[in-house]
C-alpha cells in the first residue's frame, strides 16, 4: 500500500463520518453510553475488590481464651490456632495488654482507667488470608479447645464480597451485550455510507480496485467513530466518578467505604476505553463492508 494512500483513506473516512450526520451522532451516542455503563460497573467491581483487600488486611478476629486457663495454657493455643487453614497470623494478647490497648484507644474514658485487668480475658488477635473463607475459619477457631468466644465482623466482609461478585458478573454480562449492540449500530451506520456510494464502489471494482483499497476508508471511519466515542466517554466517566467519590467521602454513613482516586485509575481506564472504542468502530465497519463486498 503506497504511503500517500493513508492520507486519502483518512480523508475519505472523515468525509464518510459527516455524510450521515444523524446516524453518526446516534452511533457516537450509543457507543458512549455503552462505554459509560461498562466502565461504571467495572469501576464498582475494582473499588469493591480494593475495599475487600483493605478489609482482609485490617479485619481482626478476636478469639477469647477460657477464663480458667492459666497464661501458660493460653499461650500454648497459639501454635494450634496458626495451624488452621486460612489463618495468616494469631497474636496473643494478655489481660494487661488488652487493658492498656483499651485505655490508649479511649483516653477520654477516665472511668475505665483504674479498672482491674482481671475483668478481661486473654485473647488472640487473628487475621485471615482470604475473607471469602472466613466463615469456615471461624468455625475451625471456635472448635479449638480453650477458645471460649469469638468476635468477628463477618457481615461486613460478606457485604463487600457480595458487592464485588455481583458487580463482576453484571460487568461481564454488560460488556458482552453492549459490545454487540455497539458493533451492530456502527455496522448499520457504515452500511448507509456504503449504500450511498454503491455506484462509486462498483466503478472502482470494475477498474480493478482491490477490496482492501475500497475497504480502508470505511475502516478509518469506524476507527474515528470509536476513538471519538472513547474520548467523550472517558471525559464523562471522569466527571461522573469524581462526583460520586466526593459524595461518598462527604457522607458520614459511608465512611467505611474507601473510593479509589481516579488519578490512580485513569491510565487503565483511558487505554481500555480507547481499545474498546476502536474495536467497536473497526469491528462494525469491517462487518458492514465485508457483507457489502461479499469477501
Amino acid at each position: 500500500m503506497a504511503r500517500h494512500n493513508f492520507g486519502y483513506f483518512a480523508r475519505e473516512g472523515l468525509r464518510n463520518m459527516f455524510s450521515h450526520g444523524f446516524m453518526t451522532f446516534a452511533t457516537i451516542g450509543i457507543t458512549v453510553a455503552c462505554l459509560l455503563i461498562m466502565g461504571t460497573f467495572t469501576l464498582v467491581a475494582v473499588n469493591a475488590d480494593a475495599n475487600l483487600r483493605d478489609l482482609e488486611a485490617e479485619n481482626e478476629i478476636l478469639a477469647y481464651v477460657d477464663e480458667h486457663y492459666t497464661e501458660g495454657q493460653a499461650k500454648a493455643l497459639q501454635a494450634e490456632l496458626e495451624k488452621i487453614p486460612n489463618v495468616a497470623s494469631a497474636t496473643y494478647i494478655s489481660k494487661e495488654q488488652a487493658m492498656e490497648d483499651f485505655v490508649a484507644n479511649y483516653p477520654d474514658e477516665a472511668l475505665f482507667h483504674n479498672l482491674d485487668p482481671e475483668i478481661l480475658r486473654d485473647r488472640y488477635s487473628i487475621h485471615v488470608e482470604d475473607l471469602e473463607q472466613q466463615g469456615a475459619t471461624l468455625r475451625a477457631i471456635d472448635a479449638v479447645k480453650g477458645i471460649d468466644d469469638i468476635t468477628a465482623y463477618e457481615e461486613v466482609a460478606d457485604g463487600f464480597i457480595a458487592i464485588r461478585n455481583v458487580a463482576t458478573v453484571v460487568c461481564v454480562a454488560l460488556i458482552v451485550v453492549l459490545f454487540v449492540v455497539s458493533v451492530f449500530i456502527t455496522s448499520n451506520t457504515v452500511k448507509l455510507t456504503t449504500f450511498d456510494r454503491r455506484e462509486e464502489i462498483a466503478i472502482m471494482r470494475m477498474v480493478g480496485a482491490t477490496n482492501g483499497f475500497i475497504r480502508w476508508p470505511f475502516v478509518y471511519e469506524g476507527f474515528l467513530l470509536g476513538l471519538l466515542s472513547a474520548g467523550i466517554a472517558f471525559g464523562l466517566q471522569w466527571l461522573l466518578y469524581t462526583a460520586v467519590a466526593q459524595g461518598v467521602d462527604t457522607n458520614d454513613t459511608l465512611q467505611l467505604i474507601r473510593v479509589l482516586q481516579f488519578e490512580q485509575l485513569w491510565k487503565p481506564v483511558a487505554i481500555t476505553f480507547a481499545g474498546a472504542g476502536m474495536l467497536i468502530g473497526v469491528g462494525g465497519s469491517l462487518s458492514a463492508i465485508r457483507q457489502f463486498l461479499r469477501v
